[in-house]
């Protein structure tokens, strides 16, 4: 069945939904809708709208002339097994004494690693990412300086693959939650398929929004790889839920926005340990003081 993107940006969040929703009146129909952040400072938001027939072309122009946005852009993709493809060009990760790997990959695991297996499909959270892989990283120099945590939560959690790092690491059970229900789902599989059943406990949350979390604060380690402004929303919370001296590992953010991410944690009573740039891309280290 061929699949096809109309893709088109404008200024603002809210102009973006606006525009999202109306596309939905379409005919045909789109499948889905979807409204993402460019992260490049802009405040510029794609809006894609995803059928299974070829969309009216001058009902998406009219649309986007009337919400000040750019003019779709429309493709016509190729049916393609992307799940296949993605293991092919998928390589294993090493980010510390982790090794991120796909069961295509899973009889070539190198001694004196740790393994975490996640699975191509998945992709979101693969430790692929400079982001997954820099608090990866950062989770391992922890360990290795000697640093102890007993409480941890891993929030925005994704495929739980930073959850199951800091649960291999301390042998405690770390509490992960994210905001999407498919991601739940995924991360309550990857801790299965990984052993670690009952150690790594997933549920949807916003934030700490969610009785288990709330009790077992106040946290020595708390996990977010999400996007720059909803870490900065989250600040007030982190203060709230961390204990004093306890850490943060911070990433999904621009180099160019670490910043202000570092200020707005700052005002909390956060001090920043380290900064670690790969790419594009931030991740940091906090204390709280």
């Amino acid at each position: 069945m061929p699949t096809f993107t109309a893709l088109t940006h404008l200024q603002g969040r809210e102009a973006a939904e606006d525009l999202a929703e109306a596309c939905e009146d379409l005919t045909p129909e789109p499948v889905g809708t979807g409204v993402f952040e460019i992260e490049d400072g802009s405040e510029r938001w794609e809006v894609g709208a995803y059928f299974t027939e070829s969309p009216d072309e001058i009902g998406l122009a009219l649309l986007a002339a009337a919400h000040g946005a750019n003019p779709f852009v429309i493709s016509e993709l190729p049916e393609v097994d992307w799940v296949a493809h993605v293991r092919r060009e998928l390589t294993p990760v090493h980010a510390g004494r982790f090794y991120v790997h796909g069961s295509h990959n899973a009889d070539e695991i190198p001694d004196g690693v740790e393994p975490l297996w996640i699975e191509a499909a998945m992709a979101f959270g693969t430790g692929h990412h400079n982001t997954t892989k820099g608090c990866l990283e950062a989770l391992d120099r922890l360990a290795t300086k000697g640093f102890k945590a007993t409480r941890i939560a891993d929030i925005g959690c994704g495929t739980a693959v930073l959850a199951m790092g800091a649960a291999r690491l301390w042998q405690v059970t770390v509490l992960a939650s994210d905001i999407d229900p498919v991601a739940v789902d995924t991360a309550a599989a990857n801790v299965i398929a990984n052993g670690l059943d009952g150690r790594v406990v997933c549920m949807e949350a916003a934030g700490f929004e969610h009785p288990t979390l709330e009790q077992a604060a106040p946290y020595d380690l708390v996990l977010a790889n999400i996007l720059k402004q909803p870490l900065i929303d989250l600040a007030g919370d982190m203060a709230r839920n961390v204990a004093q001296a306890g850490k943060i590992i911070l990433s999904g953010i621009l180099t160019t926005q670490a910043d202000e991410v570092v200020e707005a944690y700052g005002k909390t009573g956060f001090t920043l340990d380290r900064r670690d740039d790969q790419g594009d891309w931030t991740t940091l280290v906090l204390t709280r003081g």
